[in-house]
C-alpha cells in the first residue's frame, strides 16, 4: 500500500500513474535553469542578479508545476487527480466517466478534469492499433508472422491505464467509503511565487 501525501488519512493501493518522460524533462529543466540562473546571480552586474533571482521565482514553480507535480492516486474509495496547479479529490460514486480522446480525462459532478499525469500518445496508439490488427490477421490465417513479433503490450499506455481506472470506479462506486462529492484544493505554494517572480521581474525591467 502506498499513501497519497495530499490525503494523509487515505491509504491508497499501489495504483500512482505518472509520466516518466514529465519527470525526466523536469528535473533536466530545473537544472538547467538553477545552473543559467545561478550564473546570472553570482556574475552578473547591476541589477542583473536581480533579475535572475527574480526570473527563478517565476520560472521554477513552473516548471515543477507541468513537470513533477501532475499525478493520480486510484484507491478503493476515491481517485486523487494532482494536476499543475489544482488537487481534486473524487470519491468513486461521483465519477460520471474516464476516457482519452487527445487528453486524459474524468467526469464528475457535471464537471471535466484532465489527467495531466497520464498523457495521450498518438504514436502509441497507432503502433498498438496496428500490432491488434496483424494479431487477428495471423488468428485467422492460422500462421505465424515470418517477422519477430516486437513484444510489448497490446494497448497503448495510457488507453490502458484508462481502462483500468474504469473498472476501478465500476468496482468502488457502491462502496460506502466511495459517497461524495468532488472537492477541489488550489496548490497556492506554486503560483503564489510564481507570480510574485513575475511582477518583480517587470518591475525591475521597468526600472532599468
Amino acid at each position: 500500500m502506498t499513501r497519497s501525501p495530499d490525503a494523509p488519512g487515505q491509504e491508497y493501493a499501489e495504483r500512482c500513474f505518472r509520466s516518466s518522460a514529465g519527470i525526466g524533462g523536469g528535473v533536466l529543466l530545473l537544472a538547467l535553469t538553477a545552473w543559467l540562473g545561478g550564473d546570472a546571480m553570482l556574475r552578473g552586474t547591476g541589477n542583473a542578479p536581480w533579475l535572475a533571482l527574480a526570473g527563478l521565482l517565476f520560472a521554477l514553480p513552473l516548471i515543477v508545476a507541468f513537470t513533477l507535480r501532475p499525478a493520480v492516486w486510484a484507491g478503493e474509495d476515491r481517485l486523487l487527480v494532482r494536476n499543475p496547479f489544482r488537487t481534486i479529490t473524487l470519491p468513486w460514486a461521483s465519477v460520471e466517466g474516464v476516457r482519452a480522446g487527445y487528453s486524459s480525462e474524468v467526469f464528475a459532478g457535471g464537471k471535466k478534469y484532465q489527467l495531466w499525469a497520464i498523457p495521450v500518445s498518438l504514436k502509441q496508439r497507432k503502433r498498438a492499433a496496428r500490432r491488434q490488427v496483424r494479431d487477428a490477421a495471423e488468428d485467422v490465417t492460422g500462421r505465424a508472422s515470418v517477422t519477430p513479433r516486437p513484444s510489448g503490450p497490446l494497448r497503448a499506455p495510457s488507453d490502458q491505464a484508462i481502462e483500468d481506472l474504469r473498472e476501478l470506479a465500476e468496482r468502488g462506486a457502491s462502496r460506502e467509503g466511495a459517497q461524495g462529492s468532488p472537492s477541489v484544493r488550489w496548490a497556492y505554494e506554486l503560483f503564489v511565487p510564481s507570480a510574485v517572480g513575475l511582477v518583480l521581474f517587470a518591475a525591475l525591467a521597468i526600472a532599468g
